[in-house]
This record gives structure tokens, C-alpha cells and sequence, in this order.
């Protein structure tokens, strides 16, 4: 089995599911025991700082930090919150998933992002998606998902709405030529 860890899911458009229609799933962690993802394109009606409000953590709201939205993860404990963020030494509770994304649940990074001292780029989700053992491959072969390799560009630097075309465009296909049906040669 290839892990896919540090690659993107990008759903298919024959995927119908609410929660994974037009998403861009990024891949924390994928064994032989299943996966774990963070949707990466999915903003909720709620900013940094309102979040930080809610979990009583001072923020300083007149960063453009504060303004962020942010993301549902995935369907998985909707009230856990997730930071991938860039690497930033300091930081001992983030876990390194590639030399470009970190991720973390420690409240010492989520009460940086609003100073001076927060990493150079970051996105909280609330929720995670998750695989039991062998069901993301199972998905794969009933194609509900393109893999790639992630590109932290379109998590950091990318509008959400825009992160799935462009995920799309990474593997060289125009979004608009895509089947919403899946064919089997």
C-alpha cells in the first residue's frame, strides 16, 4: 500500500455527498489502518477571531489574521479544531508533515495567530474527515477521487474558491471537462 499522506483528494464531480462534493481534501495521515484528512476548501461563517472569542483565547481582531474564515475539516468531531500552518520553530506540540506543512490542536499556536509571532501562513479547520481500513481505497476505485501530490500553495495562497479548479489543474486537466460519470474500461 502507498501512503498517501501529504497529497490532496480532489473529489470527483460524480461525488455527490454534501459534506465532499467539490472538495480538496488534504491528507494528514494514511496507513493501514485508514486516513485522516482536513478539507481545505470548505469557510464557515466564522473568523479566527471569533473562534478564539468562543474558546477564550485574546486575540487582537484588527490583524488580518482575526479576519480568516474559518474551515470545515471534515464530518469527524466538528468540534475539534485543527491548524495546518508553515513551519515556525517554537512551536513543540506541531507535528512536521512535510518540510512545508505543520498541524497542530495546541493552544499555544492558536493563541499566536493573532501577534506578531504567528506562523507565516495557516488554516484552521473545525472537524476532520476520516477512512476506516481500506475504505479510501475502496473510494479510489470507484473513482471519487483524484490524488495528487499537495501543493502548500493552494492551501496558503489560494482563495478557497478556487482551490478545487486549481487542484484539478495540477494534474494538467481542464475542471470543465470532467465526467460526472464514472466509467470502468
Amino acid at each position: 500500500m502507498q501512503s498517501l499522506e501529504n497529497h490532496f483528494l480532489i473529489a470527483m464531480p460524480s461525488l455527490q455527498d454534501p459534506f465532499f462534493k467539490h472538495t480538496v481534501t488534504y491528507i494528514c495521515e494514511h496507513n493501514e489502518n485508514g486516513a485522516m484528512g482536513l478539507v481545505v476548501n470548505h469557510p464557515i461563517d466564522v473568523t479566527v477571531g471569533e473562534l478564539l472569542d468562543k474558546i477564550e483565547i485574546d486575540n487582537d481582531k484588527t490583524t488580518p489574521a482575526a479576519a480568516q474564515h474559518v474551515f470545515a475539516g471534515g464530518p469527524v468531531h466538528t468540534d475539534r479544531g485543527f491548524v495546518l500552518h508553515t513551519p515556525k520553530l517554537g512551536y513543540s506540540s506541531s507535528q512536521e508533515l512535510s518540510s512545508d506543512i505543520m498541524i497542530t490542536t495546541s493552544k499555544d499556536v492558536l493563541a499566536s495567530l493573532t501577534s506578531t509571532s504567528c506562523p507565516e501562513a495557516f488554516l484552521i479547520t473545525l472537524g476532520y474527515a476520516g477512512w476506516e481500513r481500506g475504505q479510501l481505497e475502496k473510494e479510489l476505485l470507484e473513482n471519487s477521487w483524484l490524488v495528487i501530490e499537495a501543493d502548500p500553495a493552494i492551501i496558503f495562497n489560494t482563495p478557497p474558491e478556487q482551490r478545487w479548479e486549481k487542484a484539478v489543474q495540477m494534474l494538467g486537466i481542464d475542471a470543465a471537462q470532467l465526467s460526472s460519470q464514472a466509467g470502468h474500461a
